[in-house]
């Protein structure tokens, strides 16, 4: 027998001799051994009756305001927004494509580009704008898409308002670019950005139009900078400042920067605005140097407040996504806490969203019903875009 095998012969016996039930039974024959089952035991809590632990929120979903202090008409715009996705982002994507046409192949690998979840059929999208898109076979046997006739007359509507609005257009990059820190931004985060000041698709060839304001720099790797050339002070006026001369009351609640003290003051609610005030006023203007400022110095925060204000105000629709405010975060002095900044200044700002993916309102552009006070001509196209865009046929009177 081999010796691995004797060996474990031996220790099993070894085992059995020691083991006291066996050697019980061999003592008493009368003795008799049961084993019963202990599978009918509840060895662990059911399922059912644990305790469920909440799954914490990612910023992802969570939303910046509490459902109790949500505003209803600037969370609305949001939704609208989501509504319109998929129709707004693929006319200004076909308005650029030649002809303005797009083989329907290729246009269901653009989900990012054209703004439909990954996944999901195209066509299905399309088919839900008939007045603002057609499909068509083409001389390839393949199908195609792009915009109705319909359509083809309304974006000539757009065209004439970039053109009735070009100075006023040529102001707002004025004013972007005498408040950036350098007096310089690259045309790329401009042409980005472009919707949201209602700057039409060719501005990069149309400020070479303007050589007494604008001059263009190609860097060594090739990326092209807007320049200011001359500095106008008459545009050097923010809109809360030509505010404070028509309602200096008004103007002074805009913002509010706290003064920490012990309840020992034992201040009544007038006397700590007073005290507030104190700490709020003089503002900085957000067209002076603000990238000299301490960065965590109280006149540093006054100022990125301030450019903020002012950088909604140059908007069309009064807000801008953090997508867009990080565009311009080196520009703007900005730090990585302009979100937790806003959040303190609920007097101006509304945040609205998620903590991943907010958009910041700016409040004194909206009335009480949550309609913007003043409309710009681009809003009122939208607008109507936005109101034939759901339709599934013209209404023939």
């Amino acid at each position: 027998m081999p010796f691995w095998r004797l060996f474990s012969a031996v220790t099993a016996a070894v085992k059995i001799k020691q083991s006291p039930l066996l050697t019980s039974a061999v003592t008493n024959p009368n003795l008799i051994i049961r084993t019963y089952s202990t599978s009918f035991l509840i060895t662990k809590t059911p399922k059912s009756q644990r305790k469920k632990r909440k799954k914490k929120e990612s910023a992802r979903t969570k939303h910046v305001q509490h459902e109790s202090e949500r505003i209803s008409h600037f969370e609305k715009i949001l939704h609208r927004d989501n509504h319109y996705r998929f129709v707004v982002k693929t006319k200004d994507y076909l308005s650029k494509q030649p002809q303005q046409v797009l083989r329907l192949d290729d246009a269901g690998k653009l989900y990012r580009e054209l703004g439909f979840p990954r996944g999901r059929k195209v066509l299905k999208f399309i088919q839900r704008h008939p007045l603002v898109f057609e499909t068509y076979r083409h001389s390839d046997d393949k199908i195609w898409f792009g915009f109705t006739d319909f359509m083809d007359a309304f974006l000539e509507e757009e065209k004439m308002i970039w053109d009735q609005m070009e100075k006023e257009r040529i102001n707002v990059v004025r004013k972007l670019l005498m408040m950036s820190a350098n007096k310089r931004i690259p045309l790329s985060k401009i042409y980005h950005c472009r919707s949201l000041f209602g700057i039409p698709e060719d501005f990069r060839d149309r400020v070479r139009n303007y050589p007494e304001y604008f001059n263009t720099v190609v860097e060594g790797d090739g990326k092209r900078i807007l320049e200011l050339v001359n500095w106008d002070q008459k545009l050097a006026i923010s809109s809360l400042e030509q505010e404070f001369m028509v309602d200096e009351e008004r103007a002074k609640k805009a913002f509010q920067f706290k003064v920490k003290h012990g309840k020992l003051l034992d201040l009544d609610e007038n006397d700590e605005r007073k005290m507030n005030l104190l700490n709020t006023l003089p503002l900085v203007s957000p067209y002076s140097d603000g990238a000299s400022l301490d960065l965590w110095t109280l006149e540093a925060e006054k100022y990125r407040v301030g450019v903020i204000h002012e950088f909604l105000s140059l908007t069309l629709e009064k807000r801008a996504s953090i997508h867009h405010i990080v565009e311009f975060k080196e520009e703007l002095s900005l730090t990585k806490h302009t979100y937790s900044m806003l959040l303190k200044q609920p007097r101006s700002f509304y945040l609205a969203g998620t903590e991943m993916n907010w958009v910041v309102f700016l409040k004194d552009g909206y009335g009480e019903d949550g309609i913007l006070i003043h409309k710009d001509p681009q809003v009122l196209f939208n607008e109507k875009f936005y109101e034939f865009a759901d339709k599934q046929e013209l209404d023939i009177k």
